[in-house]
């Protein structure tokens, strides 16, 4: 089955998680402010509110992520680069991974999606935690550089990024959905994936 889109530069499972993402960041944010209100009146305070204050926040910070990682993304649209800072750097807090965000500028929403979509591919390599780091080359290309204790890659799994879902070898399972997303995105670009992994650290390039 062909999902590609008349427009060309957007597939059925773009919209559909576009739509996804779309209708649930509407009710947290109606969750959100519904806590604040009731933090306001001084109804009802202590460590249960905070929980679900810090579960609505985090809820909302990984929508927004996945939004732009699994969703639509025009050929002209355009991010700022204060938003896509703030959406890339709001899921890691309080996680066990570190994020540095060092891509100057406004970008095409389409750059970010890659960007966004390499950086969760490199958290699977980060069983135990670590950092990120993600920024273009000279050339324009995206680099992420993961580096943490006991790095591991599930080598299958890492060469659907070259050679799609079926080199895999094996069902892939829903939180691995970002390798064939990411090789979905690159294609069309004319564009590969190169991932090179030595001790500790991993680097995960576009060329």
């Amino acid at each position: 089955m062909n999902d590609q889109s008349p427009h060309g530069d957007q597939t059925l499972a773009d919209l559909i998680g576009s739509r996804l993402c779309h209708d649930l960041v509407n009710p947290l944010g109606a969750i959100g402010n519904g806590v604040e209100l009731i933090e306001m009146t001084g109804s009802a305070r202590g460590p249960e509110m905070a929980l679900i204050r810090d579960a609505v926040r985090d809820a909302q910070a990984r929508v927004r992520f996945l939004r732009v990682a699994f969703g639509a993304a025009g050929s002209q649209q355009i991010m700022s680069a204060r938003e896509a800072r703030a959406t890339a750097l709001a899921p890691w807090q309080d996680s066990r991974l570190t994020l540095d965000w060092a891509v100057p500028g406004d970008l095409p929403r389409l750059g970010v999606k890659l960007g966004y979509l390499m950086l969760l591919c490199a958290e699977t390599a980060l069983p135990m935690g670590g950092s990120l780091r993600i920024g273009l080359d000279p050339s324009g290309n995206w680099q992420v550089t993961a580096s943490g204790p006991r790095l591991s890659l599930d080598e299958a799994l890492w060469s659907v990024l070259r050679f799609g879902m079926a080199s895999a070898g094996r069902p892939l399972r829903p939180s691995e959905a970002q390798f064939p997303a990411l090789h979905a995105a690159v294609t069309p670009l004319d564009k590969t994936i190169n991932y090179v992994a030595q001790d500790d650290r991993l680097t995960i390039a576009t060329a």
